[in-house]
């Protein structure tokens, strides 16, 4: 991943734009599925899909929608042939005076990712129990309307900058009772080889509520190694188990992107279509402010806000570049 030198003009506050798009990002597969298990992973999807329905009007709001949705999530991304290996990352955010790391601490959280795909909430919700940020629009489809909302999902109309406050003051109550969420501070979808600055205003949340930030790096691999072992290392390509001995390697995939004028229909064609597809998923050491910043004035808080989001983007960042994890792998769905 490359530095990003130029954004494209916002047309809000809220409203950043990726220069990400299809014809331009998207490389082809690494290994394509053939026609039968296209097949299959469409059917089983829809019947995940057209299950779910009544399981969600069943739970309502009740104490395990957090645990049916994880469970949920993780079918759904099983059917669609994605297969989810978490990692924990390293904390480095050594010369903040304004945020400390705070590895050993659990509880609620303001979970914070870069944004590749409308997989994203699903992989978060299938690793995490939290109540996932989303776009309105994904509240006008139909079947995923009733699904997310019924999950737990809060919206965000990115087009009214005006209803921004309200919607960090739902996510301050949820954080309050207990339950954690998970937004995506850049806005906008990229590509995977390159991602965008991470936005202050969600950030609000978690300084209302007083609960940490969390930061998760969040990547795509495809390749012949890449369904059995997602292993890393500090290049392009990633060793895997199956690759050691064929000299295989898993690749950082543009395929589950969704970016620019694409459709859902032609992103999720493009993703029953690629085997061994992993999504890759790194948490990082939560981290708080330093002092109490609830007590403070406006200024203190912007600071405050502005200093976690340049943080976390720097955690996850550098966590896509290096790969800087512990030893070891969970694989969530195989």
């Amino acid at each position: 991943m490359s530095a990003v030198t130029h954004l494209p003009a916002a047309s809000s506050a809220w409203l950043p734009t990726s220069p990400c798009v299809p014809d331009v990002c998207l490389r082809a597969q690494a290994r394509r599925a053939g026609p039968l298990r296209r097949a299959a992973r469409m059917a089983g999807a829809a019947a995940v899909l057209l299950a779910g329905l009544p399981i969600a009007l069943a739970l309502g709001r009740t104490a395990r929608r957090g645990v049916a949705t994880m469970l949920w999530s993780r079918l759904l991304l099983r059917a669609l042939g994605v297969r989810i290996v978490t990692h924990r990352g390293f904390s480095f955010i050594g010369g903040s005076a304004r945020v400390r790391a705070v590895p050993g601490e659990d509880g609620p959280a303001l979970l914070v990712a870069n944004h590749v795909s409308w997989l994203d909430p699903l992989v978060i919700t299938a690793t995490a129990a939290c109540r996932p940020l989303a776009k309105a629009e994904v509240g006008r489809w139909p079947i995923i309307r009733t699904l997310a909302g019924r999950g737990g999902a809060l919206f965000i109309d990115r087009d009214r900058l005006s209803a921004l406050p309200g919607v960090v003051a739902d996510m301050t109550a949820a954080l309050r009772r207990g339950e954690s969420v998970a937004a995506f501070p850049e806005g906008t979808t990229w590509c995977g080889r390159e991602m965008g600055r991470f936005r202050p205003a969600v950030f609000q949340a978690a300084l209302d509520a007083g609960v940490p930030v969390r930061p998760v790096a969040l990547r795509f691999l495809e390749g012949a190694g890449a369904g059995r072992n997602a292993g890393r290392n500090t290049g392009a390509g990633r060793n895997t188990g199956a690759g050691r001995l064929t000299g295989e390697r898993a690749a950082l995939s543009t395929r589950p992107s969704y970016v620019g004028d694409d459709t859902l229909l032609a992103s999720v064609l493009r993703i029953v279509a690629t085997r061994d597809l992993v999504a890759e998923v790194t948490v990082f050491p939560a981290v708080r402010p330093v002092g109490p910043v609830a007590l403070g004035g406006p200024v203190q808080r912007r600071q405050a806000r502005t200093a976690l989001a340049r943080i976390a983007e720097a955690q996850v960042r550098t966590g896509l570049v290096t790969g800087l994890v512990e030893p070891g792998e969970q694989v969530v769905a195989a």
